[in-house]
């Protein structure tokens, strides 16, 4: 983990599921310390959902979590090493009755991370990264 100057965080894991509680562990701590409070939960759940669909896309393999701030807000930024851009699944009104709660299909529930850091930040996007890969990122307007 390295912060730098402006206390900015960058964070290289390994895609695997603990990696997610590594990475809120330590944006927890770092937006205490800048005193965002306000949008502390909001964080840490476009947090949990970036670095969970980044060790998804590429398991076992180097991750790296940023999260900076400017001006204008907090950045949190995902970098994994695929070229293939996030899909959100098509937006439906969904209800409980529509759930498989079986514990066979329990996983087959998910796929709507990306719409909930889309709710939850003022801009989100993908960009290439010249050496390979891409970051996902998304802006949190305190």
């Amino acid at each position: 983990m390295a912060a730098t100057a402006g206390g900015d965080l960058v964070i290289p894991l390994m895609g695997t599921a603990a990696s997610v509680g590594l990475a809120r562990t330590l944006v927890d701590a770092r937006i205490r310390k800048w005193d965002y409070f306000h949008i502390l939960d909001s964080t840490l759940l476009i947090v949990s959902e970036l670095v969970t669909n980044a060790a998804r896309q590429t398991p076992r393999e180097e991750i790296r979590l940023q999260v900076s701030r400017d001006a204008h807000g907090i950045i949190v930024a995902v970098w994994d090493g695929a070229c293939e851009l996030p899909r959100a699944k098509p937006m439906r009104e969904i209800t409980l009755a529509d759930l498989d709660l079986s514990e066979d299909a329990f996983d087959d529930n998910g796929g709507w991370g990306l719409h909930i850091v889309q709710a939850l930040s003022d801009k989100c996007g993908v960009t290439a990264d010249p050496a390979g890969g891409k970051w996902v990122w998304c802006r949190i307007v305190p």
